[in-house]
């Protein structure tokens, strides 16, 4: 072994970092073992992915190894090659092993646009420390892992002998150099031919039994490398005649219309309810908490984590299916207070949240309503403050405004305000505010790390899940907050929507499924008709701006990817999501999943396992992805026009 010429040594530490990649890949799975499965296809699948990251991130480690030149064959230039070697695929083993504990919140791979969602967050440090501390194996699989390449790199031969024949070591690097080039371009590419297209992240659901076990296959240094600077959004050519997009499907609402025809509405009346409007965008608070939507999980015997919310929807109107339309905190702001979802990336983060666009607070600003948002984290964190002024908010009340009012007693410790004391405060905030006021709440503390406040740590009792504890105090946080509410002189004249921004952890197996993930509750009360009603409906966040809308009668056209829920009938509500290249639309009894070219499943909206798929055997799927489609094109040429505006 003493004799190895460089790129014998090239192959076998790339061997190694094979390896590596496959250890971290199980991994991931362990770690996610209820939402993933690991197939042969997945093996075979993530060796293309991984063949791809691999020679992307070694590419420079490969051509100093093999440059042509022989005064590099010195052990001093060999020990900075090793060097490089364990350092670059140390940070890639590190953020595969860090993506393994963040995919539960997510469900896919992370991409580069992680760092612009927590580019105003002041407090990663601790974060990132209480993580390491709490998944310490994780560490120390790491550790071993950077000691098993340190220990078994292979070093080419360097004591010179070799080179007194310079022609020979000349033809032998050249050629293998000008072998390794094409080899490395098709790796990177994932094929030779000129047919294949650079691989990227939705070409995993080829290798995938589920979306979600597309974050199987890749690898997290692939999806960052693949969404460095990309153009997100690609505009499909479904259909060529505009006026055939349209008749299917349109994001521009004409209710003027609409009334003229079906109430004889005067169409110059543009709001002729003024009632106040409050939304509560709940953290993390999944349908699967709820006992009231959930009377049938666990053979009827589950009593869920809400009793305060139970009570509200005695009260309230909500629906038999409602969905989120993203899987983050920013795919939340966009769907519920402008209808617009998250479709490939979150849409805050794309060059298309500078276009021209609007939403619920906008559109009554302009009717005379006093409005405002609240976020009892850091000014600035996640881009809502900046995202809550594009969309017409007048007023933001954050962690600095609360605490010049009440003191920095509350905060807790490590993201915003503790919920209970924050929505007394946005409470007390309404009631100073001129009516009609439109306000949305965005809540903090049923979020990672899953605190509760010390003196109430013995009331509520720990779950199944960590996130139990904290749904419990945030269900009370609620439930004080209504009380309060109730109070006030504001409180009859007010219609309540309550949703979550999306899904959290789950330990039933109904809500770990593509579909499963999005669950999401959506509930309207209206005090003033406080009759409790579940509408046999689909419903989802990008549903409640037109929705609101009605409830107002507001009679001007507007611009959301949703519809007005209450007011159509059964069989033309729907929903749609997006994950790992895969979109989800809910309509008929169905959920049809779409790769963007053709129909890759099918199932009954009630085999809630998702296990028989029905692709080609229902008739409801052609005209499913007829609409599906007229929706896609609609949402990224209308994204890529600047045309988010009725």
């Amino acid at each position: 072994m003493k004799k190895i010429f460089p790129w014998v040594a090239v192959v076998c530490n790339l061997l190694l970092v094979y390896i590596i990649y496959q250890i971290a890949r199980i991994e991931y799975l362990l770690e996610n073992s209820s939402y993933l499965t690991y197939t042969a296809d997945t093996f075979w699948g993530g060796l293309l992915f991984d063949t791809s990251a691999i020679l992307y991130t070694n590419a420079l480690y490969v051509l100093l190894m093999l440059l042509p030149l022989h005064v590099k064959e010195t052990p001093g230039y060999h020990r900075c090659c090793r060097w490089l070697f364990i350092v670059v695929n140390g940070v890639a083993m590190a953020v595969n092993l860090a993506d393994s504990v963040y995919f539960q919140y997510t469900m896919r791979r992370t991409t580069t646009t992680v760092f612009g969602e927590f580019s105003n967050e002041s407090n990663l440090g601790g974060i990132i420390g209480t993580e390491l501390l709490r998944h310490w194996y994780l560490v120390l699989l790491f550790v071993l892992l950077i000691a098993a390449l340190w220990k078994c790199y292979v070093t080419p031969w360097t004591d010179g002998r070799h080179l007194r024949r310079l022609w020979r070591y000349y033809v032998v690097q050249t050629v293998t150099l000008l072998i390794f080039v094409p080899l490395c371009i098709a790796g990177m590419r994932g094929g030779f031919t000129t047919a294949v297209r650079p691989i990227t992240i939705s070409n995993a659901n080829q290798y995938a039994a589920r979306p979600a076990d597309a974050a199987l296959v890749l690898n997290t240094p692939f999806a960052l490398i693949r969404t460095i600077g990309k153009n997100v959004f690609t505009v499909p050519d479904y259909y060529q005649n505009e006026q055939e997009l349209e008749a299917i499907y349109s994001p521009v609402h004409h209710p003027n219309l609409d009334s003229l025809m079906t109430q004889n509405t005067p169409a110059t009346q543009s709001l002729p309810t003024k009632k106040n409007v409050v939304i509560l965008i709940v953290e993390s608070f999944g349908r699967e908490y709820i006992g009231a939507l959930n009377k049938d999980l666990d053979g009827g015997r589950y009593q869920g984590y809400t009793p305060c919310v139970d009570s509200l929807i005695a009260h309230s109107t909500t629906f038999t299916h409602s969905y989120c339309n993203g899987r983050k905190s920013i795919d939340g702001m966009p769907s519920i207070l402008s209808g617009i979802p998250m479709f490939v990336e979150p849409f805050i983060l794309t060059p298309a949240s500078m276009n021209e666009f609007s939403g619920v607070a906008g559109i009554l600003a302009n009717e005379g309503y006093e409005t405002a948002f609240f976020h009892g984290a850091q000014n600035g964190s996640m881009g809502f403050q900046a995202f809550a002024r594009k969309t017409g908010f007048q007023h933001y009340y954050g962690r600095e405004e609360y605490e010049a009012a009440c003191g920095t007693d509350d905060f807790d410790g490590t993201w915003a305000i503790w919920d209970e004391p924050f929505l007394q405060y946005y409470a007390d905030e309404m009631s100073r505010m001129k009516e009609p006021f439109m306000t949305a709440v965005f809540t903090a503390s049923s979020h990672h790390p899953f605190a509760v406040p010390e003196q109430y740590r013995q009331q509520f009792p720990e779950g199944e899940l960590e996130i139990h504890q904290c749904i419990r105090y945030t269900d009370m946080a609620i439930g004080r907050f209504f009380e309060t509410a109730s109070r006030q002189p504001w409180f009859k004249n007010t219609l309540f929507v309550l949703t979550s921004d999306h899904t959290n952890m789950s330990n039933h197996s109904e809500y770990q499924t593509a579909l499963g993930g999005f669950c999401s509750p959506i509930i309207i009360y209206n005090p003033n008709s406080p009759e409790g009603e579940i509408q046999d409906k689909i419903a989802q966040q990008i549903d409640i701006l037109p929705t609101v809308l009605g409830l107002l009668n507001y009679q001007k056209p507007y611009f959301s990817f949703g519809i007005d829920v209450l007011n159509t009938p059964a069989e033309d509500t729907w929903a749609v999501n997006y994950l790992n290249g895969v979109y989800q639309y809910v309509r008929y009894g169905y959920v049809l999943q779409f790769d963007g070219q053709q129909t890759t499943a099918l199932y009954r909206l009630d085999d809630r396992l998702m296990k028989d798929n029905l692709k080609g055997k229902a008739e409801e799927q052609q005209p499913m992805e007829r609409q599906l489609k007229a929706i896609i094109q609609q949402y990224m040429k209308r994204m890529k026009e600047n045309r988010l505006t009725p």
